[in-house]
């Protein structure tokens, strides 16, 4: 009993607010009571509210609300709701951050992040038990025919936000992940390469079409050639970079993981998980951007196949030649390899001044690692605790064998038996959704305007003499004016700051309530300010800046 002060906060998105009237109930572990307003949501705005509650409700677990309408049903974006007990100068949050619709009650529960129990009877149990039965229903790698209404729900869902609009999505980004240090390249072409000494890698051979026994060897292509023969293969070879990098390390290793990641946080952790509340802000619109992209760009009749019909679009691995290549890419796409300590070592690129992107690479990891072990440490005292964890679990197996297909034959755990391996897993999800995305994406109108450096597509067969091509065979096999266009438009399109760009560790939602969880996070930030200086200091003393992965330019998730 005694005087609660309500503070609800709604988000700034458009539409956010409603029309419709909200009722709301606070919910004690003596008690509920059912609160004497109707709450009318306005965007961008916090109401506070006080009120003389008679009974006793003692800690308060959980805030319940229902939005009532009578003609439609206006959605409103509920970001938290506060409330200041009497006697006491602390305030409980209930964080929300979701679109509120349709008439059923809405239980949000008090924000401290908790481990599931033994306890059935325990209300916080039953409560996540619901919450991941419920989302399984809304979220599934293919939806079922005939769930229209399931189909409406997820959608809004996906919007998590702002009504997130793209007009269209082309995979884009540099070659950070093509690059090794050995003389194997991995595009299409085979390319021999020297290294020299401050570690620029320079071709010196390139064999364009691949070895048939059926054929003559293949030509090799050599820097003494004639100058057009040889110009003509290294574009070649950057046609095939441009193949891979949007569909292997791009579509595959970026976004499609990171849509698996989130796949599998909605349906096996509830929202009380840690792991949860770690998580979620680095999926953000993930779900929704990849939507789009397997609806126009992947699709039948998308971007990728509209290429094949006469080359009058972007990609030259349309009619099907897409789905191949990502079918091969599933088979490189191994636990070390999105883990930058041990594919930098694979490839060779540690030590090595000019590697700058394995410099940076590696200290967001370090970064990255510490934020997470702040975290899991105030949750996973011992490795028996995290192998006890039947929501952790299920959320790694649903990842490995669902979402990658059976990946542990690739490495992927099946199950996380420690802290350290917790930590290390952990790691890889947060990095693959922030800092390795950013380096993929950014750079391509830089890397790709200038469509000779990146070919989108090549209009002719690859040239099987070297005498024979001429400055009209580089023309003609180059893309035509219709396509360049495109390419440079695309490239500026997805290469400029999003307009609700959320930097890396910046999120303004506050999953967690508790003040150690807040202190670990502001130290996470503190740490990428250290790093941007870092950069920001080196880049001053390079004739080219490496700015791609500077903390304030890395996306907080995959949206783009």
């Amino acid at each position: 009993m005694g005087r609660y002060r309500i503070r609800v906060a709604t988000g700034a998105w458009l539409f956010s607010g409603s029309h419709n009237c909200v009722q709301l109930w606070l919910v004690g572990e003596h008690g509920e009571a059912e609160l004497e307003l109707q709450l009318r949501p306005v965007r961008g705005e916090e109401e506070e509210f006080v009120l003389d509650i008679p009974e006793d409700l003692g800690t308060l677990q959980f805030v319940k609300l229902r939005k009532q309408h009578s003609l439609v049903d206006d959605a409103w974006f509920c970001e938290r709701i506060t409330v200041q007990g009497p006697g006491t100068g602390t305030e409980t949050a209930f964080p929300c951050y979701r679109w509120v619709q349709g008439t059923g009650v809405l239980s949000l529960p008090e924000g401290t992040a908790r481990l599931a129990g033994d306890n059935t009877l325990d209300v916080f149990q039953k409560h996540r038990e619901k919450e991941v039965k419920e989302r399984q229903q809304i979220y599934w790698l293919v939806l079922p025919s005939g769930t229209e209404e399931l189909q409406a729900r997820l959608e809004k869902e996906l919007q998590n936000g702002s009504l997130f609009e793209a007009d269209f999505i082309l995979l884009d980004g540099i070659p950070a992940n093509v690059i090794r240090g050995e003389k194997q390249y991995l595009a299409a072409p085979l390319v021999m390469l020297k290294m020299e000494p401050n570690g620029k890698l320079l071709p010196m051979v390139i064999q364009i079409q691949p070895p048939n026994p059926s054929f003559p060897t293949p030509t090799l292509f050599l820097p003494s050639d004639p100058p057009l023969a040889w110009l003509l293969a290294k574009s070649w070879v950057r046609n095939s970079d441009f193949q891979l990098h949007q569909l292997q390390y791009h579509l595959l290793n970026t976004h499609l993981v990171a849509e698996v990641i989130a796949v599998a946080t909605m349906r096996c952790l509830p929202g009380l998980h840690p792991v949860f509340k770690l998580l979620v802000p680095h999926i953000r619109y993930t779900m929704e951007i990849n939507t789009r992209a397997r609806t126009q760009l992947i699709s039948d009749g998308g971007i990728f196949d509209q290429t094949c019909q006469l080359l009058s679009q972007a990609a030259s691995t349309g009619g099907g030649g897409h789905v191949q290549l990502l079918h091969r890419a599933v088979d490189q796409l191994t636990y070390c390899s999105l883990c930058p300590p041990d594919d930098l070592a694979d490839r060779g690129l540690l030590g090595i001044p000019s590697a700058l992107y394995a410099h940076d690479a590696l200290q967001l990891w370090e970064i990255i690692a510490r934020y997470v072990a702040g975290i899991i440490q105030l949750f996973y005292q011992r490795d028996d605790v995290v192998s006890g964890d039947p929501e952790l679990q299920a959320w790694c197996r649903e990842i490995t064998e669902v979402g990658l297909c059976q990946a542990q034959d690739r490495g992927f755990p099946l199950s996380l038996q420690s802290q350290a391996q917790l930590c290390h897993f952990l790691t890889m999800c947060v990095f693959t959704c922030t800092a390795q995305h950013g380096a993929i994406n950014q750079g391509q109108l830089d890397w790709y305007a200038w469509v000779p450096n990146a070919p989108c597509t090549m209009r002719m067969p690859p040239p099987t003499t070297k005498e024979e091509v001429t400055l009209a065979t580089v023309m003609g096999s180059l893309p035509d004016i219709r396509q360049s266009c495109l390419q440079m438009t695309i490239t500026w399109h997805l290469g400029r700051r999003q307009p609700d760009m959320v930097p890396l560790g910046h999120h303004k939602e506050e999953y967690f309530s508790d003040p150690k969880a807040k202190a670990v996070l502001s130290q996470f930030q503190t740490d990428l300010e250290n790093l941007e200086k870092e950069i920001t200091a080196r880049n001053k003393q390079l004739d080219l800046p490496y700015e791609y992965l500077k903390p304030s330019r890395i996306e907080n998730s995959v949206t783009i």
